[in-house]
């Protein structure tokens, strides 16, 4: 029986970029929205996963370290 894979590999770059915005169904699935798709039509609304590669990956913002 083959184990599902860890949701960041699943997705791949889209898991960490700040373009991506997680939609979810009623029925619980969860797509994958490319925010950058609204102004560029170049980008997939909802890319095909796992996204291994794109010109417009950029890394979503570290939540600041509350240890301090």
């Amino acid at each position: 029986m083959n184990s599902p894979l860890p949701e960041s590999e699943g997705v791949g770059l889209c898991f960490s970029c700040r373009h991506m915005r997680p939609v979810r169904t009623d029925r619980g699935s969860v797509f994958y929205l490319c925010e950058r798709a609204a102004t560029d039509p170049q980008f997939p609304k909802y890319p095909c996963l796992p996204v291994l590669e794109c010109r417009g990956y950029e890394k979503k913002d570290e939540p600041p370290n509350s240890l301090g």
